[in-house]
């Protein structure tokens, strides 16, 4: 049985000081390369770092052979529908991992609507480890590997999985989020999918136009008040955006604004 002093002495737990995940998700943040690793590079033993890149590290060298630094083994079957929800609110949404199981008892049956309408919202869907391998390579010392996922080589990560994140169609999200009863706020997400928007520019613009705050967040822009309809409207006569590639959030269902 274990002591008094077992049960309460605390765990202390390691979360990246970058995307706020533990760092063996890190590789899910949007901003994995930009922020999560140099954070590892500087706050993480050699050891540690390559345990943490090992999925993103056996693409770009190879992977290591032996060793307690290894990558883990490929699986030997697709995530299950379970698996695929987490990985994708992990790197889109961490805030919304404890309510899986409800999403998945709310869509039982319809999971394909609902990784559509997900991906519509946020974007592609993180790669199933079983369908994408490790590459080949030769193998290198720690600080090989570590100069390999360099911000600056970013093009050798994940071959393949890395230009598909490249071929990102326009879509743009409109969706009101209630605060409380009397105050709401409209979130914009994908104007950073519009060719030649900056995103503080557009966020000025919607604060111009609705004469009240706008705020621009993990690529997100936050519009003080519900202009739900009004924001879409702008974003198609304003920044020329098709209304086939934006989408109004109607209590879960996506529908163009067409």
């Amino acid at each position: 049985m274990a002591s008094v002093e077992e049960i309460t002495t605390p765990v202390a737990f390691l979360y990246c000081g970058a995307c706020g995940m533990p760092p063996e998700y890190c590789s899910y943040s949007p901003n994995y390369e930009t922020h999560c690793i140099k954070w590892l590079k500087k706050n993480v033993s050699p050891a540690d770092f390559l345990k943490y890149t090992a999925s993103s590290n056996s693409t770009a060298d190879g992977g290591e052979e032996g060793g307690e630094d290894a990558g883990p083994p490929p699986p030997s079957e697709p995530w299950t529908t379970k698996e695929r929800l987490v990985a994708f609110y992990t790197k889109y949404q961490p805030d919304k991992l404890d309510g899986i199981d409800g999403i998945l008892e709310k869509y039982a049956g319809k999971e394909d609507k609902l990784f559509n309408a997900l991906v519509k919202k946020y974007g592609p869907e993180p790669d199933d480890p079983y369908y994408y391998g490790a590459g080949s390579g030769d193998e290198g010392d720690v600080a090989d590997k570590m100069g390999a996922l360099d911000v600056k080589d970013t093009k050798k990560r994940r071959g393949a999985a890395a230009k598909k994140v490249k071929q990102v169609d326009t879509r743009v999200v409109v969706q009101k989020i209630s605060r409380n009863r009397k105050k709401a706020v409209t979130h914009v997400v994908g104007m950073d999918t519009v060719p030649g928007i900056k995103l503080k520019e557009a966020s000025k613009a919607f604060s111009k136009r609705f004469a009240g705050s706008s705020s621009v967040k993990d690529k997100e822009i936050i519009i003080q008040g519900d202009h739900l309809e009004d924001v879409a409207e702008m974003i198609v006569n304003k920044f020329g955006v098709s209304g086939e590639c934006v989408f109004l959030d109607l209590d879960g269902e996506f529908v163009a604004f067409v």
